[in-house]
């Protein structure tokens, strides 16, 4: 065995123990919260200060023992999506102490506590696999991937013909709100970019079929000139290193760190240079521990602040049950932020959706409970998979779950094709060969 193979695997055994897992969650829990604290300086509606800060401190020690339960757990897609939403709920918790907005803020953040818990049971227990009636043979499984193939280069074509500008990210904002696809492209665009495609590029390169792996975050990346969304632009990068810290770490620590170590880095960087948002670093923290980690903390800090006088949706913001029952909100929720706010469209987790928005604080944790039973059905479908796997092809989910609501998530970015891919997954295809 080679020198760095050695150093990989004794690294991959000391981070898999539950002492070294615990620590590696309470440093992500303490390295949260100081990059909110960097993050305050920001964002005109938090305001650090430090009368204040003994009561965020204690609320981040008590919370960080629910993250105990990440040293504890076996892997599973639960896990991986539940330990992000734990960095969610902190956030939101930190937050709480310091917003400006006005609402029952100990309620909230009991609420949410008390949410996150009930997610996190059926999430990281749930664990029985179902039964296999239809499993596809590894020929078989073959032929599906190169299905999986056509119908993205088919999808961008079409999509394509709807909208491609090759334009900096910077200027994107100027012509998204113009673009406009058919209902079927829409859903296709989602299915393939955020599923298809990344269930595709783990399969091809777990199996040695480099090329076709590059091919795939090829097609990945021409989504972004269709879209124009950073979420196309960065899927490429984000799928090579999950890759990365998987082959280094074992499953667990690697779903820890693909949020620790992107966090730590912007943080570092930042405090380093003191440079502004409009620097290089400032724009990597702009961009990883403002949009990607602290938005959705605060979207529910806002939606918090937006349902404490108004009547909760009771689900009317689902489109198929929208034409059926009286909607107080004639915009998806997102847009009424927009108009309420003025901080651009605003979409949120299932916390402040299927939650708060739809039953009220009172109610949001039943709710909440019944998302993590649907989740829990990723875990079903995805046993007996290598947890590698399992942690690749659902590497771009953790973020759509946390920046809209579980049913766009299963609809329009197609969770629920990768539960049925799962399903069919020949186990053999991955067991080792002599």
């Amino acid at each position: 065995m080679s020198a760095p193979s050695g150093i990989i695997r004794d690294l991959r055994s000391q981070l898999d123990q539950p002492l070294e897992l615990a620590i590696l969650v309470l440093l992500h829990s303490a390295v949260t919260c100081v990059s909110l604290m960097k993050v305050a300086t920001f964002q005109f509606y938090i305001h650090f200060s430090s009368d204040r800060a003994w009561i965020a401190v204690a609320v981040a020690v008590a919370l960080s023992i629910v993250s105990l339960l990440f040293a504890l757990a076996r892997f599973s897609f639960g896990y991986f999506v539940g330990f992000y939403f734990y960095t969610m709920i902190l956030g939101f918790l930190w937050i709480d102490v310091f917003s400006d907005y006005n609402y029952p803020r100990l309620l909230a953040g009991l609420s949410a506590a008390l949410s996150l818990v009930l997610l996190l049971l059926p999430m990281l227990l749930i664990r029985t696999p179902f039964r296999r009636i239809v499993a596809l043979s590894p020929a078989g499984f073959g032929h599906l991937l190169t299905l999986i193939l056509a119908v993205s280069i088919a999808t961008i074509a079409i999509a394509s013909t709807y909208s491609f500008r090759l334009i900096s990210i910077a200027y994107i904002y100027d012509y998204r709100d113009s673009l406009e696809f058919p209902g079927v492209v829409r859903y296709l665009i989602g299915w393939v970019s955020s599923t298809l495609l990344p269930f595709a590029f783990v399969c091809h390169w777990l199996l040695g079929q480099r090329l076709r792996a590059v091919l795939v975050l090829i097609l990945l990346l021409l989504f972004y000139p269709i879209t124009l969304t950073k979420f196309a632009f960065f899927t490429p990068a984000w799928l090579i290193g999950l890759a990365v810290l998987s082959r280094i770490l074992e499953a667990r620590a690697a779903a820890i760190a693909s949020i620790l170590v992107p966090m730590l880095v912007g943080l570092v960087v930042l405090a380093l240079t003191g440079a502004s948002l409009s620097s290089i670093p400032g724009r990597y923290f702009d961009l990883v521990n403002i949009r990607m980690i602290a938005t959705p903390s605060s979207a529910l800090d806002i939606y918090n602040h937006f349902f404490e006088n108004r009547p909760p949706t009771w689900f009317c913001q689902i489109s198929v049950l929208k034409p059926l029952m009286h909607c107080p909100y004639k915009e998806p929720l997102s847009v009424v932020m927009q108009n309420t706010y003025d901080l651009g469209n605003l979409n949120a987790s299932l916390f402040a959706t299927e939650g708060l928005a739809s039953v009220g604080l009172y109610l949001a944790p039943l709710t909440v409970l019944a998302c993590g039973f649907v989740l829990a059905l990723g875990n079903r479908a995805s046993a007996g998979l290598p947890p590698r796997f399992v942690l690749m092809s659902s590497g771009v989910l953790p973020h759509i779950l946390l920046n809209v609501p579980l049913s766009v998530a299963m609809l329009t970015h197609g969770t629920f094709l990768l539960f049925l891919l799962w399903y069919v997954t020949p186990r053999s295809l991955f067991e080792p060969r002599p």
